[in-house]
């Protein structure tokens, strides 16, 4: 099994047992691009505890609603969906509360990360034209850069780092 299919068998047990729940993230971006990637991250109404009755878990972030699942000798890293609270320190929010994939999409970082993908239905959720801009090769922050540049510094050094391995420069 690879770890895509592994992957699919976690989502669709996680749907399969009344949640709602998509890839998320670089790994998104990166099945659009032919990318091979093993780090598929899961974002889900399914609180940790939830998740926690359907596989074995291990609690990787509890206070971020992050559970990590093993399943067939690969690990997801999966969260509730969320919106984050004030960033204090620049780099780590204050707090996370459960909300929609919207919202969870809203408060990610650039345009190219903040896409969802259900492999099962072939459903592709890009509310702010990430898909688009993976095309164009731009890298563009979600919402007000200022913003999301003041909650973590270190998005700078990521966005020079995706626009050198994508070759967006």
């Amino acid at each position: 099994m690879t770890y895509l299919e592994a992957g699919i068998k976690v989502l669709e047990q996680i749907i399969d047992s009344g949640f709602e729940a998509f890839f998320v993230g670089g790994f998104v971006r990166d099945y659009i691009l032919g990318v091979d990637s093993n780090d598929i991250d899961i974002a889900t109404n399914a609180l940790p505890n939830q998740i926690a009755n359907i596989f074995k878990v291990v609690n990787t972030g509890i206070k971020y609603n992050c559970v990590t699942i093993n399943y067939e000798g690969y690990t997801f890293e999966t969260t509730t969906y969320r919106i984050e609270g004030a960033y204090t320190n620049n780099r780590h929010p204050s707090y996370v509360v459960g909300e929609s994939l919207s919202d969870d999409l809203k408060r990610r970082d650039f345009t190219i990360n903040a896409m969802a993908y259900n492999p099962l239905t072939d459903e592709l959720i890009d509310d702010f034209c990430g898909y688009c801009d993976l095309n164009n090769k731009i890298i563009r922050a979600v919402g007000n850069p200022a913003e999301r540049f003041d909650e973590d510094s270190l998005r700078i050094l990521r966005a020079l780092r995706f626009a050198i391995k994508y070759q967006f420069v």
